[in-house]
């Protein structure tokens, strides 16, 4: 036996005990209909996949502004700045801050997934998203995704980003098996 104390500290097993636990409830969040839904439809919005920088196009062979190595952010896109990346348009710090909250160590589509519904739930709007409340929830969605619209007939909080209308987002959001609007 051993005489030699735990490296651990108190205060990093604590942290690790919040983030499994953050990780379990958004892990179960995600597995809810009308959330998988919405960021399908965030996603929709964004124009985003999983293996986008900032200026990748859908439907572009050999886009230069994709990538293949998700064990960390990419880093910045097109205009050499703006990290945005992603499904969901993730930015390096967003990534950073979020997923060391949760524990996580990638960009993998999964760590993606799970990054975004921490920022949904760190809004306070996971449960009205769960019961279909969409209208109510986008102004403050809209704060944090640039090409989704405030609500119902209004623009989006970052002229002249170009959005997607809320009539389109609520489509795409029932497209992918959301209920409620």
């Amino acid at each position: 036996m051993s005489d030699a104390k735990s490296t651990v500290s108190p205060g990093s097993a604590a942290r690790r005990s919040r983030s499994g636990a953050l990780l379990e409830e958004n892990t179960r969040h995600l597995a809810h209909p009308n959330v998988a839904a919405f960021l399908k439809a965030i996603a929709q919005a964004e124009g985003g996949g999983y293996d986008f920088r900032y200026g990748a196009l859908k439907g572009r062979v050999n886009d230069r502004w994709r990538f293949t190595d998700m064990s960390t952010h990419p880093g910045a896109g097109i205009d050499g700045k703006t990290t945005a990346a992603g499904m969901y348009q993730i930015t390096r710090p967003t990534w950073e801050h979020h997923g060391a909250k949760l524990g996580l160590k990638d960009f993998s589509p999964r760590a993606q997934d799970l990054i975004a519904v921490e920022i949904l739930r760190s809004l306070g709007i996971v449960d009205a998203i769960k019961k279909g409340r969409i209208a109510e929830v986008m102004p403050k969605a809209a704060r944090i995704w640039a090409a989704l619209p405030k609500g119902p007939g209004q623009p989006n909080h970052y002229p002249p980003q170009r959005y997607l209308g809320f009539d389109r987002f609520l489509a795409a959001y029932r497209a992918a098996g959301g209920q409620g609007a």
